[in-house]
């Protein structure tokens, strides 16, 4: 019986991230193809009796990538951000569009810059540490009004790590961690199952 909980466990452990990836892509797969894929398919239907499963998707990379190709090649610098200040105007759309654009930016960064190293803090009271990431340094007014180095630290929250609360620690009673950003976002995603390596 115990061999057989382990292997078990062990196929578990094995196909449950690759049936967890598949399942993710098979959503955003099923959300382009309905997005783009209705207008056309219900064509088809209408005209010639049947529909192309997966001709929505389709369509959706080439739009993305023609968007792509127009926003690097055709418009200057200073015309998306006109556009983005053009359509962060409508209501709502501000306080939804940035956030969403920074999230994206993040996820797709190459060197996840943002996140400048991991650290320790005494969050949210005494005793209690918090792992959290150091996002910048550079707010003088702040400074000059408690008289301290502030540094800014983003506690973030399982499983979402850019997500969270955003505190400004002295650097004094900061502790830095030896560990890199990627594996302190590997620690909070799993809510601390994942450890950093040693």
């Amino acid at each position: 019986m115990n061999r057989l909980r382990r292997y078990f466990f062990t196929g578990l452990f094995i196909s449950l991230p690759v049936f967890l990836t598949l399942y993710i892509f098979y959503v955003i797969f099923k959300l382009i193809d309905g997005l783009f894929g209705i207008v056309i398919n219900a064509y088809l239907r209408t005209k010639f009796g049947f529909s192309i499963p997966g001709v929505g998707f389709i369509l959706g990379i080439l739009l993305i990538l023609l968007i792509g190709f127009i926003s690097s090649h055709l418009l200057s610098k200073n015309v998306l951000p006109a556009i983005e200040r053009w359509f962060s105007k409508f209501p709502g759309i501000r306080q939804i569009y940035p956030p969403i654009k920074q999230i994206i930016g993040f996820i797709f960064s190459k060197d996840k810059a943002a996140f400048k190293k991991v650290v320790l803090v005494e969050y949210p009271s005494k005793g209690i540490w918090s792992v959290g990431f150091i996002t910048n340094d550079s707010f003088k007014e702040a400074q000059e009004k408690i008289g301290q180095e502030l540094v800014h630290v983003l506690i973030g929250s399982t499983p979402s790590p850019w997500s969270g609360f955003f505190i400004l620690v002295p650097k004094k009673d900061v502790k830095f961690l030896q560990i890199s950003a990627e594996e302190g976002i590997k620690l909070i995603v799993s809510g601390g199952i994942l450890l950093p390596s040693q």
